[in-house]
C-alpha cells in the first residue's frame, strides 16, 4: 500500500528527564507525538546528516 505524502505542517523536539519527545503533524493531520530515545535521537541526527550532507567532524573554535 502506498501513501501519498502530506506537507509537514508540525515537528517539535522537547526534551525530557528520560528522553525526547518529538511532535509531528501533516497539513490537516492530528500531531503525533512520540518518545525518542537519546540512541534513537543520534540516529536521526546522524540520518539528518547523511541527507544534508552536514560535517560530524566540524571544531567549534570559539
Amino acid at each position: 500500500m502506498t501513501v501519498a505524502p502530506k506537507p509537514l505542517a508540525l515537528f517539535e523536539f522537547e526534551e525530557t528527564d528520560e528522553a525526547y519527545l518529538l511532535t509531528v503533524a501533516a497539513e490537516g493531520g492530528e500531531p503525533l507525538v512520540l518518545e525518542v530515545t537519546p540512541d534513537q535521537m543520534d540516529a536521526i541526527i546522524d540520518a539528518l546528516n547523511e541527507v544534508l550532507g552536514g560535517d560530524e567532524d566540524i571544531d567549534d573554535e570559539d
